[in-house]
């Protein structure tokens, strides 16, 4: 183990927190003496990932859990279709690990830098009509609660903690190593083509429909959006061209629209002009690549986000609605508005827990004001029942969240159970699901 006491600052610079010390154990008996200890200390615990949640999630002023040395695939286990790691294993190295494996997760958000833990617990997702968020393609996993004591999980062991620790927002205990469901390794088709914006909304529910995948980015200050389709195909492997994928995603998708992003914050009235004359820039392209190089493109522009989960039935009039505000006001948006769906799951505080989601997800250049922006979309996304994202951006507390999810009592139970002393608690944690 090693520990210390300094900062830490969020991967978007707007959280920071000073532990009284940093610790990084290297197994589970380790970091279960660790939690022990701190509790007798009266001291809080919180782990942390990559720090890509813009919420103060894992902020804590008490002992800071690392996770580099929890990490690495424990075992493959070819026959049940599962692979087991620590819970500190980067997604992209996991992803990278497994298709050395001819293996892969059946669906992923669009980056890959999060710990697996830090993304299963805070609900990251991708987009899909069937294949749901990670945190759903947990099949067992490894916790350690506030009194040292480690929990075996899954469907038939512990049962109750498993339906909600597979997204447990760190208030349940620390996960030390989950087990995810894994699939031979097989090559998707991704369609990128410009739709203008009347089209895609009157399309949404055919393209989410014919599609495994689909998802959209709207321009403000345009009728402009790009469309991405992936489906499962029987190849053979199409992958971008090393000089053209580095176009699209180096050039354009990061150092020019750094670049815009830059000026528009020195010149917000340049914003709208920008973007008509970007988003027309687009062009449509097909690949075909294993799931990681298609699900996924590197994100080196900074940013603030938030990101609301809505009825899928309802999604495209809220749309509509975040467009004529934008349309009314006097904001400047330089980010694109970014719509993803997934199916109905079973986990007690998903964002899709119980019903067919679609997502609405609000982005501004780090260092520009997003507080009128995303309080009017907010006001919007609440009106419609919607359910923040646990690790971007929002105002709700618990009052408001016990609404929106008919589960919620049966989560704040459990956690009452397993941290009656709040061992895993931070001020985000208070807000969110109460004292």
């Amino acid at each position: 183990m090693t520990a210390q006491s300094t900062a830490w600052r969020n991967w978007a610079g707007n959280v920071t927190a000073r532990p009284a010390r940093s610790v990084a154990p290297s197994s589970t008996e380790e970091l279960a003496g660790i939690v022990a200890a701190a509790a007798e200390d009266g001291l809080t615990v919180k782990p942390v990932g990559t720090g890509h949640s813009f919420t103060a999630a894992a902020a804590t002023d008490g002992v800071l859990i690392r996770p580099e040395r929890l990490a690495g695939i424990r075992e493959i286990d070819r026959a049940a279709g599962t692979v087991t790691v620590g819970s500190g294993t980067p997604l992209k190295q996991l992803n990278q690990a497994l298709a050395a494996e001819g293996l892969s997760l059946t669906n992923m958000g669009d980056i890959m830098e999060q710990t697996v833990a830090g993304a299963t617990s805070t609900g990251t997702h991708g987009t899909g009509r069937d294949s749901a968020s990670t945190s759903a393609q947990i099949k067992a996993l490894e916790l350690v609660t506030a009194d040292g004591s480690v929990l075996q999980c899954s469907d038939k062991e512990n049962p109750e903690v498993f339906a909600a620790a597979r997204l447990g927002l760190g208030a349940l205990g620390v996960v030390t190593a989950v087990t995810l469901a894994v699939e031979p390794v097989f090559l998707l088709t991704a369609r990128e083509e410009p739709m203008p914006f009347d089209r895609v909304v009157a399309e949404f529910g055919q393209h989410v429909v014919e599609n495994e995948h689909f998802e959209f980015y709207w321009f403000p200050h345009t009728e402009n959006c790009n469309t991405k389709r992936n489906n499962r195909s029987a190849g053979p492997a199409a992958p971008l061209g090393r000089i053209g994928g580095w176009v699209e995603d180096e050039l354009l998708s990061n150092g020019v629209f750094q670049a815009v992003c830059s000026i528009g914050r020195a010149v917000p009235a340049a914003i709208p002009g920008i973007a008509k004359i970007s988003s027309r820039a687009l062009s449509a392209r097909t690949y075909t690549d294993i799931p990681y190089k298609v699900f996924t493109s590197p994100r080196r522009v900074r940013f603030i986000e938030m990101e609301y989960a809505l009825p899928r039935e309802i999604a495209m009039d809220a749309l509509r609605e975040v467009k004529a505000m934008a349309a009314r006001s006097n904001l400047r948006i330089s980010f694109p508005v970014e719509v993803r769906t997934a199916p109905a799951d079973d986990i007690t505080l998903s964002t899709a827990s119980g019903r067919e989601t679609a997502y609405i997800a609000v982005h501004m250049y780090r260092g520009t004001p997003h507080q009128a922006y995303f309080t009017a979309v907010e006001r919007i996304m609440t009106a419609h029942e919607g359910r923040p994202h646990w690790g971007k951006l929002h105002t709700r507390d618990a009052a408001y969240l016990a609404g929106v999810y008919p589960r919620f009592g049966e989560f704040t139970a459990l956690r009452d159970r397993l941290d009656p002393e709040r061992v895993f608690g931070n001020a985000y944690l208070r807000r969110v699901l109460g004292d």
